[in-house]
């Protein structure tokens, strides 16, 4: 197990190392700089002598100082945000893509698990086609759709919930189920699958004729494996939730990640853009590694491989 652990924070380290050279190539090959700009016209002499303050007269000097600073969790200074550095900025927002993010996780497990396993306890009946189709509509529609639905209904016709913001408990719910439904769609599609391919195993007919009831059969020794494939998504799912999604925080005005990283891009403002990529990308990995973890428990026989 010990192993095991120490190999998967070896790839993850060795994974966003790559990322970090990867998003470093991309910012440095948009043209510009924060320091220029529409409201921004500075003489040719003070630009070069902000780049030179900030290291960014030499790309491969700015590489590795921007990399020790992210060692030290230090992003460096925000140049479209006065008296804030990056890291302060991800410190705040961080926490509220989190909490709609997990939330918004949360809402996607209740809603899908049980919705495909009763879908496949009785395949192709009204609930099972019923659902299909729902799942079929939660994948395909895109967020912003979804989101300003609710808004119209919601917010604007029947006055039931705030237009947008954040600070007070009414303003989770419509962003939060806005971002769960194509999680809860795709956990539903893949919990449907999984049982279905393990209610036509020998054990689960072993386990009927012996006489045990078929709702313990379903949950407690269906379930248990075919909620493998949802474990294994619900890793970068929570991830992705967690930072937040683009679309649903701009939509409904919340200052998450999303809008920060979308601000940073627009005013080239590269340490907010890497920055942003950068704890997106280790929530990703860590979040993976806790699921690598967590199938040692759900399921016995990776733990007697390891």
């Amino acid at each position: 197990m010990s192993r095991r652990l120490l190999t998967r924070l070896g790839l993850g380290m060795a994974t966003l190392i790559c990322v970090y050279v990867v998003t470093f190539l991309l910012v440095i090959s948009a043209p510009g700089n924060p320091f220029e700009g529409a409201e921004r016209n500075m003489p040719p002499e003070v630009v070069r002598a902000l780049k030179a303050r900030y290291s960014m007269d030499s790309e491969l000097k700015y590489f590795f100082q921007f990399l020790w600073g992210a060692i030290r969790l230090d992003f460096g200074p925000s140049f479209q945000y006065h008296d804030w550095t990056c890291s302060q900025i991800i410190a705040d927002a961080l926490p509220v893509s989190a909490a709609l993010g997990f939330l918004a996780v949360g809402l996607a497990v209740l809603v899908g698990v049980p919705v495909g396993v009763l879908s496949a306890v009785k395949p192709n009946g009204w609930f099972d086609v019923t659902s299909l189709g729902f799942v079929l509509l939660g994948i395909s529609l895109p967020t912003f759709v979804t989101g300003s639905a609710l808004l119209i209904v919601f917010a604007v016709w029947l006055k039931v919930a705030p237009v947008g913001g954040w600070g007070r408990i009414a303003h989770l719910p419509l962003p939060a189920l806005t971002l769960s439904l194509p999680f809860a769609a795709y956990v539903a599609r893949l919990t449907r699958a999984g049982m279905l391919d393990v209610l036509g195993s020998e054990f689960i007919r072993t386990a009927l004729a012996k006489g045990l009831a078929p709702r313990t059969v379903v949950w407690k020794h269906a379930f248990k494996v075919a909620f493998l494939p949802v474990l294994s998504f619900l890793g970068p799912a929570a991830a992705q939730a967690m930072t937040g999604s683009f679309v649903v925080e701009k939509v409904f005005s919340i200052p998450g990640m999303g809008q920060h990283f979308v601000n940073g891009a627009l005013n080239l403002n590269r340490g907010l853009v890497m920055s942003t990529v950068l704890a997106y990308a280790t929530i990703l990995i860590v979040f993976n590694i806790v699921v690598d973890i967590l199938y040692t428990f759900v399921d016995p026989r990776i733990k007697e491989a390891t």
